[in-house]
């Protein structure tokens, strides 16, 4: 890759940053405008979880194979495809005539989300060589990260309520196609010195073991747990993911190198990715429920709600990206744990919503976890790794969140949807099936405490040391450098 110059290094910093303003504004932004899709398309609970689901699983699946494909065909190509399908994908759910055909194009984004924020760090990381102009542009993709998440409930309800709910995705399509122009003028191409081979079969299984097992989840409280169809999709399920671990364990560069779960790291990485990310989904999917159609609120004035959680987000990052690089990544862990585990508690118990100041301090105390969270899961994740394998390693780790996410929707969405709860009215008994949703979310926040304190002490990283040793590089091991990488 030829050298460039300051400005133009900056400039394509700046357009890989369009392509994640955009990805990460469209999650937030959709779920403040659920509410306004039920109406439209007098669609069911399940009908808003496959609008989300939907774009999460493909997104989750294609990860990896996205990056690895930029890889071996070219960086900046593989980027400006996919900001042309995400933008193709976003006017498609605009025009979208019914909630199939919505599902349908958030399909089609999805596709092209997977191949945009892996790529543009790659992109990142090859344009930027120096290690402390690195760490200063990866700190600026953070921000990022946290502006998007602050700006999207409230941008999601502005134009929900001025527009409609088709305006969202047309917010794509300007930047998007500016993008697309920038990149083909100033982004350099490049490609890995030694790609890794595609690996259909394990793509494949993949797709089915998340597909089947979102789909007994979301549909199981319609149709009946019982259900042949229920109960068909999860042995399908069971049966993919056998397969992908059988798979994996003969194939000589599977999608999943299995040898990385033996470091306690990485492995610990992952299930706090699941974990944290699938609270930090259900979360947002209730809250939002619950603000538009049990207090009444408009799609812009619950986004107004929710900014709390989403400002100590974008303040927290960062903070939690220093503190990893200061004091490693257990006490920001910790802290994200034990301040999800706070909110969730408050709402499960104390049920916090019924009261404006508790109700506001549970949705700061979230959005602290949070944002605590993200950068300690990419260190966590590739700490102790060969450098060879770190991408690879930060990768699963960015498909873990993606995962997390779609099954935070499926399980909370199948809570709701089964919960118990009587009252005189629709409002009454949202808000009593929501209690066991806030207990999951405790849950999740629970696991993702314990998770670490057992998986960052020093029998962790000699684990991860003797995994090293597994893939017999002798390189040198990735460490606290890669402290700022918050993609999600």
């Amino acid at each position: 890759m030829p050298d460039l110059s300051p400005r133009r290094r900056i400039l394509v910093l700046a357009i890989c940053c369009m392509s994640l303003l955009i990805v990460s504004l469209d999650n937030t932004i959709l779920n403040v405008a659920l509410p306004a899709l039920q109406d439209d398309f007098h669609t069911s609970l399940s009908g808003l979880q496959w609008t989300i689901d939907a774009y999460l699983i493909v997104l989750a699946s294609l990860l990896i194979l996205s990056g690895a494909t930029a890889d071996r065909v070219g960086r900046r190509r593989v980027f400006q495809t996919g900001l042309a399908l995400f933008v193709a994908g976003s006017v498609l759910c605009s025009l979208a005539p019914s909630l199939g055909w919505l599902v349908a194009a958030r399909v089609v984004q999805a596709v092209g989300g997977s191949m945009l924020n892996p790529v543009a760090m790659s992109i990142i990381t090859n344009v930027f060589t120096e290690p402390r102009e690195r760490a200063r542009a990866i700190g600026v993709w953070g921000a990022v990260v946290g502006l998007s998440m602050a700006m999207g409930p409230v941008v999601g309800g502005l134009l929900v309520d001025s527009v409609g709910w088709r305006a969202i995705f047309w917010l794509n399509v300007p930047i998007g196609l500016a993008a697309i122009a920038l990149a083909a003028a100033f982004v350099p191409e490049s490609r890995a010195a030694r790609p890794r081979r595609a690996d259909p079969l394990g793509q494949g299984l993949m797709i089915v073991a998340l597909g089947t097992l979102t789909y007994a989840i979301i549909e199981g409280p319609g149709l009946g747990w019982a259900a042949p169809r229920v109960l068909g999709a999860a042995a399908v399920a069971a049966i993919a993911l056998a397969g992908f671990v059988v798979h994996a364990r003969r194939a000589p560069e599977p999608l999943i190198d299995l040898r990385f779960f033996r470091s306690v790291p990485f492995s610990g990485a992952v299930l706090v990715a699941v974990c944290g990310c699938a609270g930090f989904a259900g979360f947002l999917f209730v809250n939002s429920l619950y603000l538009q159609n049990v207090r009444g609120m408009s799609a812009l004035h619950a986004g107004l709600w929710l900014l709390p959680m989403a400002a100590m987000c974008a303040v927290c990052a960062p903070l939690s990206g220093r503190l990893v690089g200061a004091r490693g990544p257990r006490l920001p862990l910790q802290a994200a744990g034990g301040a999800m585990l706070a909110s969730g508690l408050l709402l499960a118990i104390f049920e916090a919503e019924t009261s404006t100041v508790t109700m506001v301090v549970s949705y700061v105390l979230f959005g602290i976890g949070f944002g605590m969270l993200n950068a300690p899961i990419t260190n966590t994740a590739v700490s102790g790794m060969p450098r060879a394998q770190a991408g690879v390693a930060a990768g699963v780790a960015s498909t873990s969140r993606q995962v997390g996410q779609a099954l935070g929707v499926a399980v909370i969405g199948a809570v709701l949807a089964a919960g118990t709860g009587s009252g005189p009215d629709a409002a009454s008994r949202f808000t009593a099936a929501a209690r066991p949703a806030y207990w999951v979310i405790a849950g999740c926040a629970a696991i993702v405490l314990v998770l670490a304190t057992v998986t960052t002490g020093r029998r962790a990283a000699r684990s991860a040391a003797r995994t090293a040793a597994l893939f017999g590089t002798g390189e040198d091991t990735a460490g606290r450098e890669v402290t700022g990488a918050s993609s999600r």
